[in-house]
């Protein structure tokens, strides 16, 4: 086992399972997804670290903690189709890949997709489809889908994302103001929409249309 694996197998057990994630197939698929890969050079260090660490354009790629729980709340099954919304790293996208028999994950920087696109590439992932645009008006080619999940805080969750749901689909995302969010899971039922939420979380804003405007 290289140092990497070390480091990831301590960030699993102590940041994610140690703090009551039971997904197994998160968990796995955290175990075994290079996160390293997806940070700027200067931060390699930090990658499995307890923190989000900064990828430019005002982004960050999440606490892995945050990862790890945002997909287990999205609940994925290995035939669903995801959207992942702001791509960022790529690294959401790649767990995502693991889990999920298609992704497609939308960007607003073209640079931050590009990158994230290389990487994924490199490691293989060819289930993952990546896209620049407006992540708030979603991904309308290839929707509907059973899984999307937001890795930026929205005032409100978007009615395009609600509306590219599947039935039975699942949607997380931070609402809440520029400030403090919380993890909201919301369901589309036969009878319209249920919701919940989770933890507190600080997520930059989604930009766009339907998020914080441009």
């Amino acid at each position: 086992m290289d140092k990497e694996q070390i480091n990831r197998e301590w960030m699993v057990e102590q940041q994610i399972a140690g703090r009551g994630v039971e997904d197994e197939r998160v968990l796995e698929a955290m175990r075994k997804v290079p996160r390293h890969l997806f940070v700027p050079p200067h931060a390699k260090n930090d990658a499995y670290s307890d923190w989000p660490i900064r990828i430019g354009h005002s982004q960050t790629i999440s606490q892995p903690y945050v990862v790890g729980l945002m997909s287990a709340l999205l609940g994925v099954e290995v035939h669903h189709r995801v959207l992942d919304v702001g791509t960022g790293s790529g690294y959401q996208a790649a767990i995502l890949g693991e889990l999920a028999v298609e992704v497609h994950s939308i960007e607003r920087f073209a640079d931050l997709a590009e990158s994230a696109g290389a990487v994924l590439n490199e490691l293989g992932y060819k289930n993952v489809h990546i896209h620049i645009g407006d992540g708030t008006q979603g991904f309308v080619a290839s929707a509907p889908y059973d899984r999307i999940l937001v890795g930026a805080s929205a005032p409100s969750v978007p009615e395009p994302l609600l509306e590219q749901l599947a039935d039975n689909g699942r949607l997380v995302i931070p609402v809440g103001n520029r400030l403090s969010q919380k993890i909201e899971v919301w369901d589309k039922k036969e009878k319209g929409f249920s919701h919940s939420s989770s933890i507190p979380v600080i997520f930059v804003p989604l930009i766009g249309r339907h998020g914080w405007g441009q």
